[in-house]
């Protein structure tokens, strides 16, 4: 289970999060990956940008032979995207498209393609067109992670599913995605809570008997509160669509980070068969105004900054992310 949102600020500058819930972690750190790094390619891809023009990228990842596995990322241009649990509904390309045109792309490495290759949404759309996304693992010890992604910039949000049809990339008007279904459903679910309201209710005659509210927060009445997929959906995209907009950085991460807390998954909460507890084991937000990755995780909620001008760029590999301090 996930839950990412994107949001703009006052002045137009985009928020972009997750909240990453499962039973483990693996390892993940908040790695940079500067622009001339060496990372090897799952195909031959000629469009692909050479080192003098790609994209520095900073986001949570596990490095595996010199490739880093981002779970989300953000980018120097101000571009984000993060990878979802898709389970059931996920169904990859099996091989390599053999169309002279065709972009193809292992699962595995496409929030790093999309991070380093583009600086807008827009060119995204237009690769994503042509683009194969392909069940190659990194390694025959990695099993290929059935996902779909939110990619986002200051103007808008889509939402990428490889589906047994084909591709799908919806617009993503309400900057949220959680897991299954698929994001046609979670979209035309909201529907069923188009009366939810963040005003109190009016005080209604029955007969003779005027009935007022207990208080504030009484038009949420019906909202879901379990930590299934559809639910954090729609409780996302409340809280998410309604949160007033801010000024200030710190204004807009502490947005952030209280709009996912809204969703987040305790442990003992969520059950799977298996006996294990999925548990919301970190929370990040990438800001594409301060190009800053922030993060906390659950046993340690104090908010960590990593600051994109902070890093060695120089490199030509991924390294470890520096912390900084929030006030620099």
């Amino acid at each position: 289970m996930c839950t990412g949102i994107r949001f703009t600020s006052t002045t137009r500058s985009m928020y972009f999060g997750r909240n990453l819930d499962w039973t483990q972690g693996y390892g993940e750190r908040v790695v940079v990956t500067p622009p001339a790094a060496q990372v090897p390619a799952a195909f031959d891809r000629p469009g692909d940008v050479d080192a003098g023009n790609a994209h520095a990228v900073i986001g949570m990842a596990i490095v595996f032979n010199e490739t880093p596995l981002y779970f989300d990322c953000g980018n120097d241009a101000g571009l984000a995207v993060a990878g979802l649990n898709f389970p059931q509904s996920a169904c990859y390309a099996p091989g390599a498209s053999t169309d002279p045109d065709a972009i193809n792309v292992a699962a595995y490495e496409f929030p790093f393609w999309v991070a380093r290759n583009f600086s807008t949404l827009d060119e995204v759309r237009q690769a994503l067109a042509k683009t194969t996304i392909v069940a190659k693992p990194v390694s025959s010890d990695l099993p290929v992670a059935n996902l779909h992604w939110i990619i986002a910039d200051a103007t808008g949000s889509i939402v990428v599913e490889y589906m047994r049809d084909g591709m799908h990339v919806w617009e993503d008007d309400v900057d949220v995605l959680t897991n299954e279904p698929d994001f046609g459903w979670q979209r035309t679910n909201l529907r069923n809570y188009l009366t939810l309201t963040d005003a109190e209710p009016a005080s209604p005659l029955w007969g003779r008997a005027q009935l007022a509210p207990f208080g504030s927060g009484a038009g949420l009445q019906g909202i879901p509160g379990d930590y299934s997929g559809p639910a954090r959906f729609v409780k996302a995209a409340f809280v998410n669509s309604h949160y007033p907009a801010k000024d200030s950085e710190g204004e807009n991460v502490t947005r952030l980070f209280r709009t996912l807390g809204a969703v987040a998954v305790p442990d003992g909460a969520a059950r799977m068969a298996d006996g294990a507890c999925e548990k919301t084991l970190y929370t990040s937000c990438f800001s594409a105004e301060a190009l800053t990755y922030y993060h906390a995780t659950y046993d340690d909620p104090r908010i960590r900054a990593y600051r994109l001008a902070s890093c060695d760029l120089s490199g030509n590999a991924p390294l470890n992310a520096s912390e900084t301090s929030l006030t620099a």
